[in-house]
């Protein structure tokens, strides 16, 4: 995937000629996204919307591209430079983000610094923790560029540093030891426990807490594996809840609830 646009003036520096140039056109090999601007067949979607409409790809839209948590991504978010001039309309399913940015001339993202920093407007601040632990987690950042994250942020943001984690491997993981933390729990995540396996968290020291999505967990195979692994930790002592997803992201005083309920005996 490339991650700049090219003019004509750039394909013909590259040695091509002005029927090449038609010719790979008309093949798909090379897209027109818009006046002067080209880019190679194999760019996603969102990165072809964004830079048909005049911008480059960002925020959530950028997050969710490179597999970093992102909540609720809905429409497509594009960054325009403050100069921007002579844009297409856009739909009401394109959120522009006008801002000055560190990008490369033709660049087809911003920063994921930039998109990260972008994102604290978008989506709620407990998920703002969970992208910044997901993009940690993947290596797109370290921790130099968290404090940089952090300066560029409003104020009232800072206080949510000390509560990113990178090693976190979901969203959903994320959401749940936020929980777990304000409900005042004791826990440990992605503990190995024999003959069961690598779990989510551990809480209190007897129970087990498993985040499950439908792309890891949805075959039949999937669940019969989920089953023997729940049974392995009941023969050695352990409970175990396994949370749902959709559930953790769209209804989380339901989620909240159930590990509320529990709380009593945990802490016995």
């Amino acid at each position: 995937m490339s991650s700049v646009s090219a003019s004509f003036r750039d394909l013909r520096a590259e040695g091509m000629t002005r029927g090449e140039i038609d010719r790979a056109v008309r093949a798909g090999h090379l897209l027109r996204a818009r006046r002067d601007t080209y880019l190679p067949a194999g760019v996603s979607a969102p990165v072809l919307r964004a830079v048909q409409h005049g911008g480059r790809l960002d925020c959530l839209s950028l997050l969710d591209e490179r597999g970093v948590f992102a909540h609720d991504v809905g429409c497509l978010h594009v960054q325009f430079d403050r100069d921007a001039s002579r844009l297409p309309v856009r739909g009401s399913d394109v959120r522009g983000h006008w801002r000055s940015s560190a990008a490369r001339p033709r660049a087809t993202h911003a920063p994921i610094i930039e998109a990260l920093v972008q994102s604290a407007a978008c989506q709620p601040p407990r998920s703002l923790i969970a992208s910044l632990d997901s993009a940690w987690n993947r290596g797109l950042i370290d921790e130099a560029d968290l404090s940089e994250i952090f300066r560029a942020l409003p104020r009232r943001f800072r206080r949510l540093r000390r509560l990113v984690d990178p090693s976190a491997e979901s969203g959903p993981e994320t959401l749940v030891r936020l929980m777990l933390r304000g409900l005042g729990l004791r826990w440990r995540a992605q503990v190995k426990i024999a003959h069961v396996g690598r779990v989510d968290f551990v809480v209190e020291g007897w129970l087990i807490i498993e985040c499950d999505s439908k792309a890891h967990h949805a075959s039949w195979e999937a669940q019969r594996e989920d089953r023997r692994r729940d049974r392995a930790a009941a023969a050695a002592g352990y409970v175990t809840l396994r949370l749902i997803a959709e559930e953790i992201l769209y209804k989380p005083e339901v989620v909240r609830a159930a590990i509320a309920g529990l709380k009593p005996r945990l802490r016995r």
